[in-house]
């Protein structure tokens, strides 16, 4: 017997056991789908009867349809009871969690559900949200995301095209939406165009920067600019049309002209394609003009209205684009891609850059030849732009999702042909929406009829004059949409206007004119009621 023998301590290794996550994921995933599937279909099920005005009654815990079962925070809180085990549940206790989580959850596939800017996504994005939980990549570096890193840098170039961005370094990058895609199109514009503040600051050579966006537009861009440091107070609201809600761009140059007299430094300008409430479509063109005059950076929040851009019908709406600096655009939105699927677009990705670089070799590895950040631009057609390959450093984000794939395969799903036909859809149903509202005697309109984009914004008011008090038009608006969500209706309200809260209904592509006349039904007869109560004479 050897020495090494006589004094082994050791006995000998125990073979490795063979991993069994396959069969562990087939087996829950196969049951997880036993539930999803009956979810959506209760949706199906349901359209049918929408015309109606009520959906069908679901048996729960309270007045339950397809679209929810609805309770208040403290009572939902109870009946959930939510806790987190010591020792694991294993697929029983998942399973049983799912089935909790989709009884009280609310059910965007149901037509219905009218309340927000998106709606449900489709087979390919809920398949293309699978593909990317089995990947899980973290799109920051090329080296770990090759295949992910060339859609999203084809798929934002062909965005980019659609609202003509077509120069050799036109393209773009996911964000983690809307507010974000707007916030970082802030930073590039500053650090572009005062380079100095990227190391400085926004008090770099004394600048009172200030920027603008409509009266109608997003508060995300008020929220940036607190998130900055540049405070609110340097945002600059610029009045609208008070029937279209398209931005001036008279009051703008005023504005801008106003702000330099006073020793300011603008440097923004925030335009929007679809604004969050009456869907307008400000003049890109008329203010890309006032931007080339004072040397504004030009963007343009295309969040909600951006996917028009695939519609000839439509796209016209978006006449100017061309001639942006960024615009954002969510296809989450619109397009029905799973949340989040959002995007920033340039004319020039090399601003992007210069703007988000920073030094980090543990990351980045610029000096390897597969990664070369300052070659030229290829003659190639398919490879027109500067190699950015490692995507995160054009971007504030260091961890980002490969959202662009859910697009990318969607697109390869539908092609330019379906969304089109989807968009066209959406955009009639809403127009019919806006019929019914101005023909019915007790309905009050808001806004364009048709409306630009897809919602439509009205009033309840017994035979179609509305009270002298904004309060009380206020509370008859906001019990018809109370009283819509046991029927399976969901819309939403907004304030603002001198005459009380407005009822607002967002179309989406599977909304169907069916739909849209029940809920008008619904709303006349809840209206009727609640004009009532309020000792209101029709």
């Amino acid at each position: 017997m050897s020495h090494q023998d006589s004094n082994s301590t050791h006995s000998p290794a125990e073979k490795e056991p063979v991993p069994s996550r396959a069969d562990e994921v087939s087996n829950l995933l196969n049951a997880v789908q036993d539930l999803l599937i009956p979810f959506i279909r209760s949706a199906d099920e349901d359209a049918s009867t929408k015309k109606t005005g009520h959906g069908l009654s679901v048996q729960g815990g309270g007045p339950r349809t397809a679209l929810v079962e609805h309770h208040k925070p403290h009572k939902l809180s109870q009946l959930m009871d939510l806790n987190l085990p010591r020792t694991g549940l294993a697929q029983a206790g998942f399973l049983e969690q799912v089935e909790q989580i989709l009884q009280y959850s609310v059910n965007t596939w149901d037509r219905g559900f009218m309340s927000k800017l998106y709606a449900s996504t489709d087979a390919p994005g809920l398949a293309a949200e699978l593909i990317l939980a089995t990947l899980n990549t973290n799109v920051h570096t090329y080296e770990v995301s090759p295949a992910l890193t060339m859609i999203e840098k084809h798929t934002t170039r062909a965005l980019a095209r659609l609202f003509g961005l077509t120069g050799p370094h036109a393209g773009g990058v996911s964000v983690q939406g809307g507010s974000m895609s707007n916030a970082t199109s802030i930073v590039i514009a500053r650090n572009t165009l005062h380079p100095a503040t990227k190391t400085h600051g926004n008090t770099a050579n004394d600048l009172k920067l200030v920027l603008f966006t409509s009266a109608h537009g997003h508060y995300s861009v008020e929220k940036a600019a607190q998130m900055l440091g540049l405070g609110a107070s340097a945002v600059r609201a610029v009045p609208v049309d008070p029937h279209t809600g398209r931005m001036d761009p008279a009051a703008l140059s005023a504005l801008v002209a106003a702000a330099k007299a006073q020793g300011q430094t603008p440097f923004y300008l925030n335009a929007t394609a679809g604004t969050t409430v009456l869907g307008s479509y400000d003049p890109i063109g008329p203010l890309a003009a006032v931007c080339r005059e004072h040397g504004l950076w030009l963007h343009v929040d295309a969040s909600w209205g951006g996917p028009a851009a695939l519609s000839p019908a439509h796209a016209p709406k978006l006449a100017g684009s061309h001639l942006a600096d960024s615009i954002a655009v969510n296809p989450h939105k619109m397009m029905g891609v799973p949340l989040t699927c959002s995007f920033l677009l340039g004319a020039d990705l090399r601003r992007f850059h210069a703007s988000n670089t920073l030094p980090a070799s543990y990351l980045f590895h610029h000096d390897d030849d597969d990664h070369d950040h300052a070659s030229e631009p290829s003659t190639s057609s398919s490879s027109s732009d500067l190699h950015y390959y490692d995507l995160a450093d054009l971007t504030l984000q260091c961890g980002r999702r490969g959202d662009s794939l859910k697009l990318y395969l969607s697109w390869i799903y539908h092609g330019s042909d379906g969304y089109a036909g989807q968009i066209d859809a959406a955009f009639a149903t809403a127009a019919h929406l806006a019929r019914l509202v101005a023909s019915h005697p007790d309905l009050v309109s808001v806004g364009e009829n048709p409306p630009p984009c897809c919602q439509v914004c009205f009033y309840y008011a017994g035979g179609g004059t509305l009270h002298d008090e904004a309060g009380d038009n206020g509370r008859v608006t906001k019990e018809v949409v109370r009283g819509l969500v046991p029927r399976g209706f969901m819309i939403d309200y907004a304030g603002g206007d001198e005459r009380g809260a407005f009822m607002r209904a967002v179309v989406s592509r599977g909304t169907g004119r069916g739909t849209v006349e029940g809920l008008v039904e619904a709303v006349v007869e809840l209206g009727r009621k609640a004009w009532g109560r309020g000792g209101m004479n029709e």
